[in-house]
């Protein structure tokens, strides 16, 4: 009894305590396995998350440019010149273009009987032909303007615009009341993560926005627009950035602002783990939580397996031996709970990244470090209980047994 155990034999003597109270050991594991699917899931949530951000990155192009009317030299709003699209298309390394023009008294609502109050955040935007196509995103329901369409009461709607309306589908005869009059909705636009403004408008041609909305320039020309989407070389943005400003509006370059929209997304994929570590934190608190309950479980099975140790013990067990047995069987309750808890943290992430179509990214430091927490807490919380088992005397066992 005194020789070395085997491996298989150390962990069989390591499974009685917890073959022979299951449930226990199943609510003593509970802890650890919780917080370890938290650890998970979180980490892999987030890295999901930043892999379909990026990957929508990818798709949508970094080489969009914006350029927008700032503020002017008084503090009011500015305006860009009406020639500002003719003049950015001189540039050598634009090689797409489309503008929108907000038309500011328009709104739009879903009969003639809404207050006028009642907009839902919807706005009349006036846009070029080719703005989809610039923008990277298509229609969802419908069709896009053509030059026909481009010169009539027709809108198309944004992906949110839609949603807030109340018009899922586009079939014949459908009209919204647009700028005092009946628009035909000719189609829905796909959500466009690249310009989120472009969701909340009703679309409608330059022409029918100078002819029915009196959107026009002083010189009585349709505009001028308000924004202007650049697609450039794409190893040649920053270059292009730098003169997108001046050449729109050589009098007063100050008063266009240029943006990069991509940069929002990049900065939303570097912020999806800003909470982690609020999360990360809960799933701590859960496997200290579940340590104390194995240290729990452990203190109380030394005590109630007093007669057991003292039968070992005379029967020629070393105390080394009863440490092996004890600290082997906190050691497998925590494994225990770490592998069901990596298993439902890595469901989890796969159950919620598929419903948001991300690929499933799960990092190896969560799972190891999931795994390698429980072997931590199990060794941590099954110490003392061991020792203090290994230290005994065979005669106080059987005798306070």
């Amino acid at each position: 009894m005194s020789g070395r155990l085997r491996f298989g034999d150390g962990l069989r003597v390591a499974s009685v305590g917890l073959r022979a109270r299951p449930l226990r050991a199943a609510l003593s594991a509970l802890g650890i396995a919780i917080g370890t699917a938290a650890i998970v899931a979180v980490l892999g949530l987030s890295a999901s998350s930043q892999a379909g951000l990026l990957a929508e990155i990818d798709r949508l192009g970094t080489n969009l440019l914006t350029l927008e009317a700032g503020q002017g030299f008084t503090g009011g709003k500015a305006q860009l010149p009406v020639e500002a699209p003719v003049r950015v298309t001189h540039l050598g390394d634009v090689r797409r273009l489309a503008h929108t023009a907000l038309v500011e008294d328009a709104h739009v609502y879903r009969s003639s009987l809404v207050p006028a109050a009642n907009t839902g955040g919807v706005q009349v935007r006036a846009t070029s032909l080719n703005l989809p196509s610039v923008l990277a995103t298509g229609i969802a329901r419908g069709a896009w303007l053509n030059a026909a369409t481009a010169r009539v009461p027709v809108t198309v709607l944004g992906a949110a615009a839609a949603e807030r309306l109340g018009v899922d589908r586009v079939h014949p005869g459908q009209r919204l009341w647009l700028g005092g009059q009946w628009f035909n909705v000719a189609g829905i636009l796909r959500p466009s993560p690249l310009e989120p403004d472009i969701d909340s408008s009703a679309l409608v041609g330059y022409p029918a926005a100078a002819r029915y909305l009196g959107y026009v320039s002083p010189a009585r020309q349709a505009g001028p627009p308000s924004a202007i989407y650049v697609r450039a070389t794409t190893d040649r943005v920053a270059a292009v950035q730098t003169r997108l400003a001046p050449t729109a509006n050589p009098y007063a370059p100050n008063e266009v602002n240029v943006s990069q929209p991509s940069d929002a997304l990049t900065a939303r994929a570097a912020a999806a783990g800003a909470f982690d570590s609020l999360f990360l934190g809960l799933g701590v608190v859960a496997l200290i939580v579940g340590a104390v309950g194995v240290a729990n479980i452990m203190v109380i099975s030394v005590l109630e397996r007093r007669s057991e140790i003292g039968l070992r013990r005379a029967l020629g067990a070393t105390k080394g031996q009863i440490r092996t047995q004890f600290l082997g069987e906190s050691v497998l309750l925590a494994v225990l709970g770490g592998v069901v808890g990596v298993l439902a943290g890595a469901a989890a992430t796969a159950v919620y990244a598929g419903a948001k179509g991300w690929a499933v990214v799960i990092p190896a430091e969560a799972w190891a470090g999931g795994i390698a927490a429980a072997l931590l807490i199990g060794a941590g919380a099954g110490l003392l209980p061991a020792v203090r088992a290994s230290r005994l005397p065979p005669t106080v066992a059987l005798r306070t047994a």
